[in-house]
């Protein structure tokens, strides 16, 4: 088995963490907790109104007699909630900052600590990993054994090229389910990427998204003359750092507030992570106590 990637007091961290999903929970995630929905056994948790299908059993018949209208005891039980960790493996996630840390390094740790919140909770997951070249897709499943192959996977995901065409993605609407969640791990740098994570969310998948940026992106530190390359196209651009600096800070916070504004209006809890922040903290953003 491959090292821990988790730092420890990340780790450490994780433990006050839930997977939590909103759509299990009727929309507004309230009153739902880590790998627990409603059903028809253990404790009770609430009343709901009848729905075709639902098991006569299950009729409150005293409540009916008082309201003239059927009511179903819903109980906790193990949730079916199913996790899809979705990373981009295209060239740009190899971007690193001057200290090395690359975006595919913080998605390979982000990946292991969602798998850690999946196993806590007794949640199934899976993996794919995107590129153009073709998608690597592993069935959900629970446990550490599960876990153990995705440390190993990790470390050899392939990075390079653009981000995978319609065509190519394809083969997604037949795995991923309706009411699965989905976490995407990318810069969204391409808007294919974007596309994808709305798509999903149109189509009744949780969508969760995990903006990664480096230093480099949000500070932009340069000094002097500075050769700027797309590692995707290798277009190449020689400018001078200080004269660009002003214009690109605010084009960069416009291009990060559209994105946020698009996410928001498909329904999809997003978070950004820049390469100097803790590991933990955008899982915090979307999955702590106060997370909206």
């Amino acid at each position: 088995m491959s090292a821990d990637p988790i730092p420890p007091a990340v780790r450490h961290r994780l433990s006050g963490l839930r997977l939590v999903s909103r759509r299990l929970a009727g929309g507004d995630g309230l009153g739902l907790h880590a790998s627990r929905s409603r059903g028809a056994g253990l404790e009770f948790a609430q009343y709901r109104p009848y729905e075709p299908g639902d098991e006569p059993r299950q009729i409150d018949w005293k409540l009916f007699a008082r309201a003239d209208r059927f009511f179903v005891r819903e109980a906790e039980r193990e949730s079916p909630l199913r996790l899809w960790i979705m990373i981009d493996a295209s060239a740009s996630m190899a971007q690193a900052d001057t200290d090395g840390a690359t975006r595919i390094g913080a998605a390979r740790g982000l990946a292991a600590a969602l798998a850690e919140l999946a196993v806590a909770g007794g949640d199934r997951f899976g993996w794919i990993w995107l590129s153009d070249g073709g998608l690597h897709v592993a069935t959900p499943a629970n446990g550490m054994r599960q876990r153990d192959r995705l440390r190993l996977e990790l470390a050899t995901i392939p990075i390079g090229g653009g981000f995978p065409g319609p065509t190519t993605l394809t083969p997604l609407w037949e795995r991923i389910a309706a009411r699965d969640m989905v976490v995407l791990l990318s810069d969204f740098f391409d808007e294919a990427g974007v596309a994808l994570a709305t798509r999903l969310a149109a189509a009744g998948r949780e969508v969760l998204a995990i903006q990664l940026l480096t230093v480099g992106e949000r500070d932009f530190p340069f000094d002097g003359g500075h050769l700027f390359r797309d590692p995707e196209t290798g277009e190449e651009l020689l400018g001078d750092a200080p004269a660009l600096r002003a214009d690109y800070l605010q084009r960069f916070a416009e291009a990060r507030a559209r994105l946020a504004a698009e996410f928001q209006a498909s329904g999809i809890r997003h978070a950004t992570h820049v390469l100097d922040e803790p590991l933990d903290t955008p899982l915090r953003r979307l999955f702590g106590r106060g997370e909206g």
